[in-house]
């Protein structure tokens, strides 16, 4: 089957979820602070980069306790690159699903992390642990650490398969890694800010082919308030994981 003919209904069904996402999600009673990383909050975002189009929408939920606060995250990227004349065909290049979980008295958060890639037909699960720490004047860090799994297809390119294979193994778990780092946010004025988040992963198991997948990889975002329920923002990606450098201007919405 053609990648691309099998990819497009997949990328409506995406699109579709989305849009029914946002369409359950929860109003808070008072606007979140959009500028820090733990704020949980029912939002959509679009954005344009040098790979095509994004889609992001978030749904907060109720936990049925009053010390925590959590919400899903579902982004769909890379849409019409090839219109657009940039990296990348039509169809959505990738998937990821986020869940987050904030004690507010503690200020312990929890992160699910699931991402598809359906050109290289490779993906990672992740589990990870973020803990805000106090303000120093206008810095606040918020260290990370978590473990994951890669999935891949067997006809991924990045995995040759033996002479006599017979095309039923499948889905495999050809590796396992632990991540660390840390988001961070600097206060400009009340409306800018400043985002700088490196990660580190390391491979603790699995095929040698996936070794590249694991090293740093750094994130830097600068973010203007619009008002209380929206902004703009800029992201520079780049590291060891990544193959050149991703650029992205998105535009939030919270409900």
């Amino acid at each position: 089957m053609n990648l691309q003919t099998a990819k497009s209904p997949l990328s409506w069904m995406i699109l579709t979820a989305l849009v029914s996402l946002t369409s359950a999600s929860v109003t808070a009673d008072e606007y979140q602070d959009m500028s820090d990383p733990l704020a949980v909050y029912s939002q959509a975002g679009m954005g344009v980069t040098n790979k095509g189009i994004n889609f992001k929408f978030g749904q907060a939920y109720d936990t049925n306790n009053d010390s925590t606060m959590a919400m899903h995250v579902l982004e769909a990227k890379g849409f019409a690159a090839d219109s657009l004349g940039l990296k990348g065909d039509d169809s959505f290049d990738s998937l990821r699903y986020r869940h987050f979980n904030v004690d507010i008295n503690s200020g312990l958060g929890s992160q699910v992390d699931l991402s598809w890639d359906f050109d290289n037909k490779v993906g990672s699960a992740s589990y990870s642990l973020i803990q805000a720490l106090p303000k120093m004047g206008a810095v606040q860090f918020y260290p990370l650490a978590g473990v994951g799994i890669n999935v891949a297809d067997v006809h991924s390119s990045l995995i040759l398969p033996s002479p006599d294979y017979d095309g039923s193994i499948g889905y495999t778990i050809p590796s396992s890694f632990a991540l660390v780092g840390f988001y961070s946010k600097i206060e400009i004025t009340d409306d800018i800010w400043l985002n700088y988040n490196p990660m580190y992963t390391t491979q603790l198991g699995g095929v040698e082919s996936f070794s590249n997948f694991y090293g740093w990889q750094h994130e830097i975002a600068a973010s203007y308030q619009l008002n209380n329920r929206s902004n703009l923002r800029a992201f520079w990606n780049f590291g060891e994981v990544l193959q050149g450098t991703d650029f992205r201007v998105e535009y939030n919405y919270q409900f």
